[in-house]
């Protein structure tokens, strides 16, 4: 399945990675993707030397720079003393995905983000999808986040093992997917729809996360095969979008635990 689908090699310029579990990921995961790890002078840690230990076990080039080299490159505080450069992310594809919930033996599960243009939502989006089994990540090329270096420390490192498709039309992969037979359920705020540990995620799913505060388009819950809610008791007015999925995506890997 293709329609739609950016070049899983990706394009655009290389990448910035910083932080000391973000970096031992990508080392662990994309080792041939990183130029050089660029070490801050004089920064020490066990969880640091461990890394550096790591690059040069997969024969990545390791170079000393002055700390404010380091800062600027990463442009955020939390470096934790180094940076790696590497090239522009690799997107995978659908069919990567479903290739990989057949090899496992698995319901396919995906999680479709609509209009996450905030970094570290994605990031913990992503993240949540990498812990709790989904095969894949699915964004729209535009009105969304790239991968940069902050959604990479903002996953964890998760964005370099986790699956991320971006399709130059959601609402066409939606209609894809639903042709293939899966069952496609949106998050919505709207009390009228079923809460989530009413929706049956048991089966080929796809889980819908729309922008924070607007939610979903019009156009894409329409697509949806239908729409949950998941219950508050609180008084603030909507869960942050990176909880929402977390929750739908707990959902799913608990019925299919227990199926």
């Amino acid at each position: 399945m293709s329609p739609d689908e950016r070049d899983p090699a990706g394009a655009g310029e290389g990448r910035v990675i910083f932080g000391v579990h973000p970096v031992e990921e990508l080392l662990r995961a994309r080792p041939r993707d990183v130029s050089v790890l660029y070490v801050a002078e004089g920064a020490r840690s066990v969880e640091l030397d461990a890394v550096v230990r790591l690059a040069r076990d997969r024969a990545v080039p390791v170079e000393l720079r002055p700390r404010q080299v380091i800062a600027e490159l990463a442009k955020a505080p939390a470096h934790q003393g180094l940076v790696a450069l590497v090239g522009a992310y690799r997107y995978s594809s659908l069919a990567e995905m479903i290739q990989a919930a057949s090899a496992a033996g698995e319901r396919l599960l995906l999680l479709l983000l609509d209009g996450i243009t905030d970094p570290h939502n994605f990031g913990a989006l992503v993240r949540s999808a990498e812990v709790l089994g989904a095969h894949g990540v699915v964004v729209a090329s535009r009105h969304a986040a790239p991968v940069t270096g902050t959604v990479v420390k903002a996953s964890a490192g998760a964005t370099e093992r986790m699956r991320i498709a971006e399709v130059a039309n959601l609402l066409k992969t939606m209609d894809a997917l639903r042709e293939r037979g899966l069952r496609v359920w949106g998050a919505a705020a709207a009390t009228n729809a079923p809460p989530v540990d009413r929706v049956d995620f048991r089966e080929d799913v796809a889980i819908v996360v729309g922008a924070e505060g607007a939610g979903m388009r019009e156009a894409v819950s329409r697509r949806c095969d239908g729409l949950f809610h998941i219950p508050q008791r609180g008084t603030i007015a909507s869960l942050n979008a990176s909880v929402a999925g977390a929750i739908a995506l707990y959902e799913a890997a608990r019925q299919r635990r227990l199926a």
